[in-house]
């Protein structure tokens, strides 16, 4: 059974002018461009997944906003679908798992935003679900954090969620070496 694409959380608060810019953003969604383009170039089954926050939220993915929307880079077409979720994991109180086995779809290519969230927490769900993951690294984006007086950069913190998935729960590769 060929692949699914999940394109998680490639929404406009995540770009200039967004809530919560996410430095390398422009460049991870012009290469999930890419992905989902081939992928609908062979007619294999894609899903985006779209994060709002519920009421209490961190100030960005919020209802009803052009924040929370899906960028247009990246944009659904009327076939494919939009899974809605509340949670960094993607299959937390959606239905993404009970479409995925509908199709009967067994491996999965993951790519969006933050690398070290929903990535991460979509790639450790869907694999201790059963599913083989392929994370397509530089079509992920993520953003300096903090911890306990130090601040960690984008970069770092996206090797690092990378080396975690890669070591137990994913093949990561890089966007050529998928094509």
């Amino acid at each position: 059974m060929p692949p699914a694409l999940l394109l998680v959380d490639i929404q406009n608060d995540y770009f200039p002018g967004g809530k919560l810019v996410l430095p390398g953003m422009q460049a991870a969604s012009e290469n999930a461009r890419k992905l989902l383009d081939r992928f609908r170039y062979q007619g294999l089954p894609t899903f985006h997944i779209r994060h709002t926050f519920l009421a209490k939220g961190p100030g960005f993915f919020l209802p009803d906003t052009p924040g929370a929307e899906i960028h247009e880079s990246v944009a659904p077409l009327p076939s494919e679908p939009v899974v809605h979720k509340h949670y960094p994991n993607s299959f937390r109180d959606t239905d993404l798992l009970e479409q995925l086995q509908q199709r009967k779809i067994k491996d999965l290519v993951i790519c969006g935003a933050m690398s070290h969230m929903c990535i991460e927490a979509t790639n450790r769900a869907a694999a201790d679900l059963g599913f083989k993951c392929t994370v397509v690294q530089d079509a992920c984006a993520t953003r300096a954090i903090e911890f306990r007086g130090s601040t960690v950069d984008a970069e770092q913190v996206h090797h690092t969620a990378m080396s975690a998935l890669e070591f137990g729960y994913a093949n990561v590769v890089d966007l050529d070496q998928l094509l």
